[in-house]
């Protein structure tokens, strides 16, 4: 007979190894995102790169050095879910330190994808190498109610395509349909 606290160990195991895909899923997802980033810049005429939309909207060109000038910092918050067993985290908004200017400092388009992709080299190594602890590992974050290197790793997929979404639309959208955020 099967005790309630044995049924509960399978069943997370069980959810463990869906995890597992999921994770491996993640993983190719944030591999493929430099490619699908760089080939979809590229397709973006030159004259949209450092058109202002709005005010307070970012250009084409902020949001992709923002996705290669964050990656140092996101490489960081990986490695400490590595090295620490209970790593506290505080926000990053940008623009919101009176150190740092409202909207991203533009580098050079090129530049920028590489760097994105040379950090996200060095993620997905850190990443690939983590035991199961280390992807159920706990953290600290005051802007989420849980929080996790799987969490974390499934952040930065979103963060990504947000923005390559916000540049599609900064790109194609009509003025009369453009969101506007506030």
């Amino acid at each position: 007979m099967w005790l309630l606290s044995d049924y509960q160990h399978v069943l997370q195991k069980r959810r463990w190894r869906r995890n597992m895909q999921d994770i491996r899923d993640l993983l190719e997802g944030l591999r493929r995102t430099p490619k699908v980033l760089s080939e979809f810049v590229k397709a973006i005429p030159e004259g949209k790169m450092d058109l202002r939309r709005g005010k307070g909207f970012w250009t084409i060109s902020e949001h992709v050095s923002h996705l290669a000038q964050v990656q140092p910092m996101i490489l960081e918050r990986f490695q400490r879910f590595m090295n620490e067993d209970h790593p506290e985290f505080v926000p990053y908004i940008p623009g919101n330190s009176k150190d740092e200017p409202v909207f991203p400092p533009r580098i050079d388009m090129a530049a920028a994808l590489e760097q994105f992709a040379h950090y996200r080299n060095k993620e997905l190594a850190l990443l690939e190498g983590a035991d199961d602890i280390t992807w159920q590992k706990i953290a600290t974050h005051p802007e989420y109610e849980h929080y996790s290197l799987y969490i974390l790793a499934r952040h930065v997929m979103m963060h990504d395509y947000w923005h390559m979404y916000r540049i599609e639309e900064l790109w194609l959208t009509r003025d009369a349909y453009l969101t506007k955020l506030e």
